[in-house]
């Protein structure tokens, strides 16, 4: 028996109990332990590892409606940072074995290495089906042979993200450059191009290889700096990244980004998106259940092009409380909410989704080459 793969060796059960006293029971895995967060589903069929290590899930547990977790394992080449920002994942079924010539290490191991939770052996759809139907909920995972209903009272006065800070959980304090491109040139930096300073709220790689992959210097700064370095006349654009968490609890997000509108080329993404939208004017609402996955169309409005697209986010720009001369973009054909933002005359464009995938569609990877234009016709015509 001791020859068996570890998950055939008699599991723990593990449970899910939610803030609303619902429980839902598994097995246990990956590493023991009580965990606490946001409750998300991601859709997406593949990328579980770009999932895990993207900074957006910090504080949540992750919920992954595919059937089959694990097949391709895990290796450095996927990871969005360095380390796993999800507090746990739970799936229906975890492969330990990875059947892939990537894989350095399988999924299971790799988490436990990293003190990460799994629950597995879930049924994935009820969970979604309930998350759907009441709301983002938070909740605790326990998975270390405990009684769930000793948790009940944990799970009720569980936190979710709203008035949370967490991008500065996840950000970097001090600046650093970044040089490596997108596959397959992946160290390609261009020491002779353009400077981009990307703002950190919780930044992907990926979104950093597009940038050098369109020719930048990029140099990665901590949502704590000063105004003026962002400003500095090198500078030739500024992009506000991705990250976790409530956009009105970011501290001095707002205020920074006021101070860079029109005199910069800008570009948001995700969270950065959100701030931008904050910082000309408007309002945040938080989505009844978010949207995490790799197939959300959204119509771009000037072409009436449906976009493919990756999204990972709780909270949205509320169109109405926008200034009128802030012009709405992109928006999501499921429920209509701002999918992007623009002021064409002051060189800023920002996207709710993500265009840079990882994991998902490329369908939007055009918006790096747009902002790339917009930076070098700026610069020409100063």
């Amino acid at each position: 028996m001791d020859n068996l793969p570890r998950l055939l060796r008699s599991p723990e059960r593990a449970h899910l109990v939610l803030a609303d006293g619902t429980v839902f029971s598994g097995f246990a895995a990956g590493a023991a332990g009580v965990c606490e967060g946001e409750v998300v589903f991601n859709t997406s069929m593949t990328g579980y590892q770009e999932m895990l290590t993207d900074p957006s899930y910090h504080g949540q547990i992750l919920v992954l409606t595919v059937s089959h977790v694990g097949q391709t394992g895990v290796n450095d080449a996927d990871a969005e940072s360095d380390r796993v920002w999800a507090r746990a994942l739970i799936v229906q079924d975890l492969d330990e074995t990875p059947s892939s010539w990537r894989a350095a290490d399988g999924l299971e191991a790799w988490l436990a290495a990293r003190g990460v939770t799994v629950g597995w052996g879930f049924d994935t759809r009820a969970i979604v089906r309930h998350v759907r139907t009441h709301g983002a909920l938070p909740g605790v995972l326990v998975a270390d042979g405990s009684d769930p209903a000793a948790f009940r009272s944990a799970a009720r006065s569980a936190r979710g993200t709203d008035g949370l800070d967490l991008a500065h959980d996840v950000a970097c304090t001090r600046p650093y450059a970044w040089t490596e491109g997108p596959w397959p040139t992946m160290a390609r930096g261009d020491a002779g191009g353009p400077l981009v300073r990307v703002v950190d709220f919780g930044v992907k790689r990926s979104i950093l290889r597009r940038l050098v992959g369109e020719g930048f210097r990029v140099e990665v700064v901590p949502p704590a700096i000063d105004p003026g370095v962002v400003l500095a006349d090198e500078v030739a654009g500024v992009v506000l990244s991705n990250g976790p968490g409530d956009p009105g609890a970011v501290a001095g997000a707002r205020e920074l980004v006021a101070e860079i509108v029109g005199r910069k080329p800008l570009l948001g993404i995700c969270l950065g998106h959100q701030v931008l939208g904050l910082a000309v004017g408007g309002r945040t609402v938080k989505l009844p259940f978010g949207h995490h996955g790799g197939n959300h169309p959204v119509r771009e409005l000037s072409t009436g092009r449906v976009l493919i697209t990756a999204q990972n986010h709780n909270y949205a720009v509320e169109e109405a409380s926008l200034p009128r001369e802030v012009e709405v973009t992109h928006i999501n054909l499921t429920d209509g909410t701002v999918e992007g933002l623009a002021l064409p005359r002051l060189g800023i464009e920002s996207v709710q989704f993500h265009p840079e995938a990882a994991p998902g569609p490329n369908d939007a990877a055009g918006l790096f080459a747009r902002f790339a234009e917009r930076c070098r016709t700026t610069r020409e015509g100063s």
